[in-house]
């Protein structure tokens, strides 16, 4: 069983800032604010959290291959 990463490097599909932060290992991140530019990054269709979306390592439920969000965060 491998060791779940706790963090992810974001980069914003705006301005290309990219940030290491710490994921959640209890919640999906559906908003999270560019430290950048500020822009609301919400996730792409189909992902469960931003971190699914523009980070380089995925969230914790799916690096558990657990089951996820399902991409049904806030429309």
């Amino acid at each position: 069983m491998s060791k779940v990463v706790l963090q992810s490097v974001l980069t914003c599909p705006e301005c290309g800032h990219s940030s290491t932060d710490t994921m959640p290992s209890d919640a999906c991140q559906f908003f999270y604010d560019c430290k950048g530019c500020g822009a609301v990054l919400r996730p792409r269709p189909g992902d469960c959290c931003v971190y699914c979306s523009f980070g380089d390592i995925p969230c914790p439920p799916v690096q558990e291959d657990a089951a996820c969000c399902q991409g049904n965060g806030p429309a």
